[in-house]
């Protein structure tokens, strides 16, 4: 348990972090001041910066002036943030404020952490591309890259054969039946041609090489979505299995791969974002689309639980959503204050800052509120097995 909820938080820090020292770099290079720079959230345990012209150390929350930057370390170890001079309107005569900055500098700004979060993306695919990434390898692939391929337990259907016989998720699937298993395959063959016979299956599970014993059930027991319309009536464990291995390249080769992969995961995720909001709109509803942070959290101790390329994938993937998300044109994100500086552009002038700042405000809670009943969701779908979920892939 303490060790999902540290890489949890560690995962989110880090994206959080990284993002905001987008901005600040951003805002450095355009000559805007940021006023503090700080890791993790206050109150300040200590930080240093410029003082009548001489670096110095300081303890504690106290206000400080100086003509630079103070950066600083918080109590709260969560991420970090940044603080721009005049980026709530104010200060706008004044040549070293957000608010006195052209259009395109200030865009430039506020668009710089998401592109951070897409660099920050990137890196870890080509990291994981040169150390081994876990790929799904189809019948046929060429193998030359691949290490370590074996038949790994992707999904366990809830409450089903495979379920109740503690077959759990990254398991790797050595035998049905004493038959060596080297596909995937292999095993919906073995099953089908069992029937309703008992089984034996040889798993190894946590580093350890273990056996169950469990009788395959008919699909339609275990719900209509498990109904395969082509084959009704079939026989099934309630597993779901690919034959999965690493994938590692080249380092010049690792590094195309992970520059290629990032832009088609963008546009995955796009696709994706795409579907929640049209069946939004469609009034279909989005909330079983979403998972909120109880849910990140379960997935985060499952990929701890896989090993360290899962993670890095994991973390690559979570940094490029929280890109799109924060791109995304509503008020409080940084695509919304990007909307504003445009609409502020086409108008040829400046947008009232207290009615701006109350658009960002209103929109704040709206996303809290966003984030309240995606958590609920998760609250329904793990109901009183949160902390066996969590607890259980460690």
């Amino acid at each position: 348990m303490l060790v999902t909820i540290i890489a949890f938080f560690v995962i989110l820090g880090v994206l959080v972090f990284v993002h905001e020292m987008g901005h600040f770099l951003v805002a450095k290079k355009t000559k805007t001041k940021a006023e503090e720079f700080g890791f993790g959230y206050p109150p300040r345990l200590f930080g240093w910066s410029k003082i009548n012209g001489k670096r110095k150390f300081f303890w504690g929350n106290k206000d400080v002036e100086s003509e630079d930057t103070i950066y600083s370390v918080n109590i709260w170890p969560l991420g970090g943030f940044v603080k721009i001079k005049g980026e709530n309107g104010d200060g706008v005569i004044e040549d070293d404020s957000f608010a006195s900055k052209s259009a395109r500098k200030r865009i430039a700004i506020l668009a710089a952490g998401v592109i951070m979060n897409v660099i920050f993306a990137m890196i870890l695919l080509m990291i994981n591309f040169g150390i081994g990434i876990p790929t799904a390898i189809e019948s046929g692939t060429d193998e030359t890259f691949v290490k370590n391929p074996i038949v790994q337990v992707v999904a366990v259907t809830k409450d089903s054969p495979a379920d109740k016989a503690g077959i759990k998720l990254g398991d790797e699937v050595l035998a049905v039946n004493g038959q060596e298993i080297k596909q995937a395959e292999e095993i919906a063959k073995i099953v089908t041609e069992a029937g309703n016979q008992e089984l034996t299956i040889k798993v190894k599970q946590a580093g350890s090489e273990k056996e169950v014993t469990l009788t395959p059930v008919l699909d339609e027991s275990l719900g209509s979505e498990y109904v395969d319309p082509e084959n009704p009536g079939r026989y099934v464990v309630g597993l779901s299995t690919y034959k999965v291995g690493l994938v590692s390249y080249p380092w010049y080769l690792a590094i195309w791969k992970g520059f290629q992969t990032t832009f088609i995961l963008l546009w995955r995720i796009l696709e994706a974002f795409g579907i929640i909001i049209g069946n939004l709109i469609l009034g279909k509803g989005m909330l079983a689309e979403v998972s909120g942070p109880i849910g990140v959290a379960v997935m985060t101790g499952q990929m701890v639980s896989l090993g360290i390329s899962h993670l890095l994938q994991f973390t690559a993937l979570l940094s490029l959503n929280l890109a799109i998300v924060n791109i995304l044109p509503f008020p409080a994100l940084d695509g919304g204050r990007i909307v504003m500086i445009l609409v502020e552009k086409i108008r040829g002038k400046k947008i009232d800052a207290t009615i701006e700042n109350v658009m960002h405000n209103i929109g704040f809670a709206l996303l809290m509120l966003l984030i309240v009943l995606v958590t609920y969701r998760d609250l329904v779908n793990f109901g009183g097995g949160i902390w066996q979920a969590v607890k259980g892939v460690i």
